[in-house]
């Protein structure tokens, strides 16, 4: 069951050509690999070489391929919060033979040599994802700002035969080190001249390549959807901003919120500030590069008047550092509470929130993220050429692409001089289609003002299947955007069971307010499904003249949406538009690679695996057996294995016998033969009908006795519970949103003679995130693609991350995989660069 391994990259042939050739990776950790003397080693696995800066995931690769491999590999990472990727790049370089150090202190380190590399193990990385910061330090180095300063690290690089970099950092790390590459043949003439290098050490460190990895909270590096540690200061924020809710709530003042992230000078974080705006209903945004409209003052004034005026307790302004009006004049946080205060006569607090952003433990998502690109990146760099341009590896959507490194920190800088030359759309434009989604998300749903025209057409809501957070955040969107298109929205409850029974009422702006942070389902929801009372739901459509459906749920709103869909033959009046929104912790919504729900119950079993390891670690020889849900579907299992460190993680998706349970036994048998003296082990609830989590709990205790003991340890429906993550309030405010436009826009196709008459294909689809992109696709199209008596769909994307999983427990596996990671560029993507 363990026998895939990780992608290899097809230029490994290639590069073991080159000599003394060298790999150095420049993040959070420094490594360096140690070059080998062995013959050129061609894989036999038929495919042919294509063009450099793509990604090919070999037929048949086994570690053992590995091992006679000329490379050297040095990690050099510049952190922030960025232990998953060193982890991930120490791990993934020691698998393929090379040998790994850790630099010290960042640049500095790398300028001054000696001691500040170390060698780096594959236990000197355990025990390192739930820590915050970097384990390895990080300094502001002045000295590599000056030529002196590089021609330095220049020497310690070719006297350790390092000629590739991979660097963890903002823009300025990133320009610095593509400096560095640029100057790179000039300094060796220098060292050389000086006699400080050989002519034969010159020319066997001819070239240097570089890949880098974003690392800030800042989010405000072009190229990339998510940068590794933005989610986790969300994190950190959005705890902060629902404390302080609990509070208003019993007292009645405005909170005004300014966001000081420190870091990188060019740019300011408004992409934290627009999604905190989001995640918890704030009231007004300042963010530079938006400025508010002329007038403003009046503007806000009147909104948060209105809002009071409607019983609302609680305001919450968020003002981004660096904000501004049209005319340029600083809009600070001490600048807003006055003006409140003073025109409204209303008692306003201040909180700046600091450095408290940066700190913390690592969300999952960073985790993952962090694994995939640290990965990535060791791929890129085995790949890399001397022709082969500086790469930046990072995330758009739910794909890792290889971006150029320069044409990334050139649109930053672009957006920079957007905004100064006052040409504020398109510095949202440059700043990517996530972040122009979100701020066009807050446009719609900060307006409190529904048009008083009215569009006659009536749009129910209703939850179905289990609850999980972010369900309400959906609602709540749906909800308003509904009503500032004219429509009436009605609430629907307790799922299908409401529709049948008429348990459905009209709802309003106010009544949905609040309702983004709080987890569970206010409108109540079932498992019944539609065909257990079809002609029911059919008369309540007419009495209450539905002339819609949004159904949020899971594979039971899947599945529910589907036999409305086929009792369309049978009752007319089910011949209305209906959208399907994925709001599940499975996470096996079929169209969808993510559901709502998923990431705050991956969250909550990451944080159970680390206090749970935290355990281990102190009583030693100690293995826990976590049982996690999701039905048939193993996306939770496997997902917190990779964010918790798991030493295996079994699920339905990937048959395993008593020879691999053996196997697994054996593995950490020998682990606790290692400093790493715990284990973790992950099974999927419905992963095997009779190896269950006693089973595996006793064959472990049984066959571990005399070396280690064993724990179990059931989470059930914690999982389902708890204040939603930042990324499912996000998710579910867009997903609601989106719904309602693309209902709008369907009921305007099926108005025929007077009235809705939709019977098409396309007329009831799911909305769900593929790949880049949030998608619509028809029902009947996804049940091709469904395995109905596991509730999965065929095809899962998730599964490909199982390899990274084996790769980083340790295990020698091989890989069956086809794949490309191909460099894009993100400056013809844009468009939008200064000419």
């Amino acid at each position: 069951m363990w026998g895939p391994a990780p992608r290899v990259t097809q230029h490994l042939s290639q590069r073991q050509s080159q000599e003394n050739c060298s790999c150095v990776f420049l993040m959070a950790v420094g490594v360096q690999g140690e070059q080998e003397t062995s013959a050129q080693k061609t894989f036999s696995t038929g495919l042919n070489p294509e063009p450099s800066g793509c990604g090919q995931w070999y037929k048949t690769l086994n570690h053992s391929d590995f091992k006679s491999l000329d490379i050297h590999i040095f990690l050099y990472i510049i952190p922030a919060g960025m232990n998953a990727a060193v982890r991930a790049v120490v791990r993934v370089g020691i698998y393929t033979g090379a040998k790994v150090f850790f630099v010290h202190e960042g640049y500095q380190g790398l300028v001054d040599g000696g001691d500040n590399i170390r060698p780096a193990t594959w236990e000197s990385v355990s025990m390192m994802l739930q820590l915050g910061g970097t384990v390895i330090g990080s300094a502001r180095c002045q000295d590599f700002r000056t030529k002196e300063g590089r021609t330095k690290a220049a020497c310690n690089l070719v006297k350790l035969g390092i000629t590739n970099l991979c660097v963890i950092g903002g823009d300025g790390s990133l320009t610095g080190a593509n400096q560095f590459r640029t100057e790179w043949s000039e300094l060796l003439a220098d060292l050389v001249k000086a006699g400080k290098i050989t002519a034969i050490e010159a020319k066997s460190a001819s070239h240097l390549n570089i890949v880098g990895m974003v690392g800030s909270i800042d989010n405000d590096f072009c190229g990339t959807d998510m940068t590794i540690g933005t989610d986790s200061a969300l994190h950190r924020i959005i705890e902060i901003v629902d404390a302080i809710t609990t509070t208003a709530q019993s007292v009645r003042y405005f909170k005004v919120l300014e966001k000081i992230l420190l870091g990188l000078v060019c740019l300011v974080s408004s992409y934290l500030a627009l999604v905190t705006a989001l995640a918890c209903g704030a009231d007004w945004v300042f963010i530079p590069e938006m400025p508010p409209d002329d007038g403003w003052e009046e503007h806000l004034f009147r909104r948060l008047t209105e809002q009071r005026g409607r019983g609302t307790r609680l305001n919450i302004i968020i003002v981004a550092e660096g904000a501004m009006d049209r005319q340029g004049k600083p809009i600070t946080c001490d600048h807003v509470k006055q003006l409140v205060s003073k025109k409204l006569g209303f008692d306003t607090r201040t909180t700046i929130l600091g450095h408290v952003q940066r700190g913390g433990t690592p969300s999952a998502f960073d985790r993952i993220l962090a694994s995939r690109m640290g990965v990535e990146s060791v791929m890129a760099l085995l790949e890399a050429t001397p022709e082969t341009p500086a790469c930046v590896v990072s995330l758009s959507g739910n794909m890792a692409v290889r971006l150029p490194l320069m044409e990334c920190v050139q649109v930053t800088k672009d957006v920079t001089t957007a905004m100064a030359e006052g040409r504020y759309d398109d510095a949202v434009k440059l700043r990517g289609k996530s972040f122009e989604n979100n701020w066009n998300t807050y446009k719609m749903l900060a307006h409190v003002r529904p048009p008083e025209a009215k569009s006659n057409i009536n749009i129910a809501i209703l939850n179905v299947g289990a609850p999980c957070s972010g369900m309400n955040a959906a609602v709540r969107s749906a909800v308003r955007t509904g009503l500032l298109q004219g429509h009436q929205m009605l609430a629907v409850h307790d799922g299908f069971d409401g529709l049948a029974h008429g348990i459905i009422e009209p709802i309003g702006w106010s009544g949905v307010a609040g309702w983004t942070g709080k987890g569970g389902s206010f409108l109540g929801t079932k498992r019944s499904l539609p065909q257990e009372f079809m002609e029911k739901i059919s008369l309540s459509i007419t009495k209450f003249n539905i002339h819609a459906v949004i159904i949020i749920g899971g594979f039971e709103a899947f599945l529910g949406g589907l036999q409305l869909v086929q009792a369309r033959e049978k009752y007319e009046e089910l011949c209305i538009p209906l959208v399907v929104v994925p709001a599940t912790v499975s996470n096996n919504v079929p169209g969808s690679d993510f559901s709502i729900g998923a990431d705050t119950a991956l969250n909550t079993i990451t944080m159970t695996c680390d206090r749970i390891k935290q355990s281990a670690a102190g009583t030693k020889r100690r293995v826990f057996i976590i049982e996690t849900m999701g039905g048939y579907c193993g996306y939770l299992a496997t997902t917190a294995g990779l964010a918790g460190g798991a030493d295996a993680a079994y699920i339905y998706e990937e048959p395993f016998n008593i020879h691999d349970l053996e196997l697994n036994v054996e593995h950490l048998v020998e682990k606790m033969k290692t400093t790493v003296k715990r284990g973790l082990i992950l099974r999927n609830e419905k992963c095997n009908a009779n190896y269950t989590t006693d089973f595996i709990f006793n064959l472990y205790s049984e066959e571990g006795k005399g070396v280690f003991d064993c724990r179990k340890n059931v989470l059930g429906h914690m999982q389902q519970g708890g204040t939603p993550s930042p990324f499912d309030r996000n998710f579910g405010t867009k997903m609601g949103m989106k719904s309602v436009l693309w209902l709008t826009d369907k009921l305007k196709e099926c108005y025929r003679h007077g009235r809705i008459f939709a019977n098409s294909q396309d007329s009831a689809c799911v909305l769900g995130m593929r790949k880049r992109a949030l998608v619509f696709q028809p029902l009947a199209e996804l049940s091709e693609q469904t395995d109905f008596d596991h509730r999965i769909p065929k095809t899962q994307w998730w599964l490909k991350l199982r390899p990274i999983l084996k790769i980083l427990a340790k295990y020698k596996v091989s890989l069956d995989i086809s794949e490309k990671t191909a460099m894009e560029h993100v400056i013809k993507k844009r468009g939008l660069v200064n000419q």
